[in-house]
């Protein structure tokens, strides 16, 4: 997965106080505004008044697909339903075979045979569904059933796909970089008008997108068996950007105690 930080563009801080201290005092015995307004102040109001600076952050981050799924079909049409199963089968045990010694485990397998009449013969299908995770090993896989099989034997072109939990976890991701771009640059901030960054007191999230590197559609249907594996998994990676507002409390700079 890569990551691209990418800074916010809105700032906006706060580092008056709504009123003094003597204002203050006057104001909640006398319930009057700094304005005018006649508005009560409660002794909460009179007695706290937060800084803030409120800060927008955003990030995009990247991830390639993590699943890719390869399907193997193997047939035979006999005149004997017995020769047809007795032809896949042997094809397929040796399929089979060749998976496990590369270290495939069984659960990304899976295996459905048809058998149908077709006029005076007899049809059978057989289905190898293989989900991978190493794409190398992949490639590594399908090239030695090319070199090994006969032509009768049909190997589709890698399917690459994203798990749920990569998704989320992409979102998730966007989500956090984001917080962090906002959070550096209120730091700089307070650091360039001489204050500390305080903790927050509003997080945001404000937008969240996510996109696919797709082939034009014009396009897709003639250039998709050409593309190289490389390729398709970059047609198949996954964007997310994400936005968030942040409020932080900002206090004065801390005075540093003389040690008699």
């Amino acid at each position: 997965m890569s990551l691209q930080k990418a800074s916010s563009s809105r700032v906006f801080v706060e580092l008056v106080p709504w009123a003094d201290r003597g204002q203050e005092n006057n104001l909640v015995s006398s319930g009057e505004t700094l304005l005018g307004q006649r508005r009560p102040l409660s002794l909460a109001q009179g007695q706290t008044s937060t800084r803030e600076v409120h800060v927008s952050g955003t990030a995009e981050v990247s991830a390639s697909p993590d699943r890719a799924q390869v399907v193997v079909l193997v047939s035979s049409t006999k005149e004997a339903a017995a020769e047809a199963k007795k032809s896949v089968c042997r094809r397929l045990d040796y399929i089979t075979q060749s998976l496990q010694q590369q270290g495939l485990q069984s659960e990304n397998v899976t295996v459905t045979k048809d058998i149908r009449r077709v006029e005076n013969a007899y049809h059978m299908e057989a289905e190898v569904c293989i989900t991978f995770t190493e794409f190398g090993k992949m490639q590594n896989i399908c090239n030695f059933l090319v070199e090994k099989l006969d032509s009768s034997v049909v190997i589709s072109q890698p399917q690459f796909y994203h798990t749920p939990g990569s998704v989320e976890n992409l979102r998730r991701q966007a989500c956090l970089v984001a917080v962090e771009n906002a959070w550096r640059k209120a730091q700089e901030v307070c650091n360039l008008v001489g204050q500390t960054l305080g903790k927050p007191l509003l997080i945001k999230e404000e937008e969240m997108k996510e996109w696919e590197d797709q082939i034009d559609d014009h396009q897709s249907s003639r250039l998709s068996s050409s593309l190289t594996v490389q390729q398709k998994i970059k047609s198949a990676t996954i964007h997310a950007a994400s936005k968030v507002f942040i409020t932080f409390e900002v206090k004065g700079k801390e005075k540093k105690k003389k040690h008699l």
